[in-house]
């Protein structure tokens, strides 16, 4: 009993060292090649480790010695959004040819739980942090490491109460573009469905690119037409009572790609086949749809990549003011968003 729950333990550097018959100190000289061993000696330890199957305490190591470890820290709101997905895949592709490691986590929209998780990264001493900044959240407590050097990059959405690097979309630019295309159309009622809260930096950005291009295109604002959602559910739920109302859209922009999974079914189920929609933000299988879907697709994974090569030109020891990268979108044209409107309208 009591030799299987030895065997159950993970081995450690006093497993090794009585193994090899020497101590604990020579073991951690061999490991971390800090001090003088003789090579017989180095030989007996490295053999021994592979036996043992002993796995050396990175984050301890880094601690007593004040390094930073070989890893670098993604947080995202949340890990089953397609989007935060290839923007993940960015990173880890930019920082895996650097010998680094990604290791990432889900803040779930909540300021708490992201500061939660920016403390235990920071408490394993990551070579970067990369954030998607949850609602609502403040940046001022990374002062300290943004000041000593930590490679620190917003992604997504900047810092708040922080001046840090960043790295986002095109936000305003494409929303501008996708509601011109449904204004150019024909369209003079469109719907916008942000994301919830409308404080959110996207959200923002995007309704003031949809403001902007009605303005542009001499239509007036309703703010009867422009909607939050958060869900899919809500999103199908708002774009049904927007269609039932006395003056209903004759076009939907849809400002991310959640509230895009929430119209889409919706229209469907109302044999809604009349209504344009324009989306931010792509989705899989969006092109056989039909119509197609018409998106201003983002791209999460250049996204990713560049957020990652700004955290590593840090770590080679850039210096120099915060600055922010901006991404370009693009128009996709699949047929939903050139949907003409009711040759009678309001």
């Amino acid at each position: 009993m009591m030799a299987n729950a030895r065997k159950s333990r993970r081995p450690t550097l006093a497993d090794v060292a009585q193994r090899v018959g020497v101590s604990a100190k020579t073991v951690s000289r061999v490991l971390n090649e800090d001090g003088p061993v003789s090579e017989s000696t180095r030989v007996k330890v490295l053999a021994a480790v592979e036996e043992l199957g002993f796995q050396p305490n990175l984050m301890a190591r880094n601690m007593r010695m004040g390094t930073r470890d070989s890893t670098v820290g993604l947080i995202v709101p949340e890990v089953g959004n397609p989007f935060f997905g290839a923007l993940a895949g960015g990173v880890e592709g930019a920082v895996r040819g650097h010998g680094l490691t990604l290791l990432m986590a889900a803040s779930e929209e909540d300021e708490q739980q992201e500061h939660t998780l920016v403390t235990a990264f920071l408490a394993r001493r990551i070579s970067g942090l990369l954030v998607v900044p949850a609602a609502g959240s403040n940046h001022r407590y990374l002062r300290r490491e943004r000041d000593s050097g930590l490679p620190l990059v917003f992604v997504d959405r900047p810092a708040t109460g922080l001046s840090a690097d960043a790295v986002v979309s095109a936000n305003e630019e494409g929303a501008r573009t996708g509601v011109a295309h449904l204004a150019a159309h024909g369209h003079r009622r469109i719907a916008f469905i942000g994301d919830r809260p409308a404080t959110l930096y996207t959200r923002k950005m995007r309704q003031r690119g949809y403001e902007s291009a009605l303005e542009a295109a001499g239509i007036p604002y309703d703010p009867s037409l422009v909607v939050s959602a958060h869900d899919p559910y809500t999103a199908g739920v708002a774009v049904r009572r927007l269609l039932d109302s006395p003056t209903p859209p004759t076009a939907v922009f849809t400002a991310n790609n959640v509230a895009s999974l929430g119209v889409l079914p919706a229209l469907a189920e109302a044999g809604r086949r009349d209504v344009a929609l324009v989306g931010f933000d792509d989705l899989p299988l969006a092109g056989v749809l039909q119509p197609g879907l018409t998106v201003v697709a983002q791209d999460p994974a250049a996204i990713g990549r560049a957020a990652a090569e700004q955290a590593l030109a840090r770590l080679r020891g850039e210096r120099g003011a915060a600055r922010t990268v901006t991404v370009t979108v693009r128009l996709v044209e699949r047929g939903s968003g050139e949907l003409p409107p009711p040759k009678a309208q309001p």
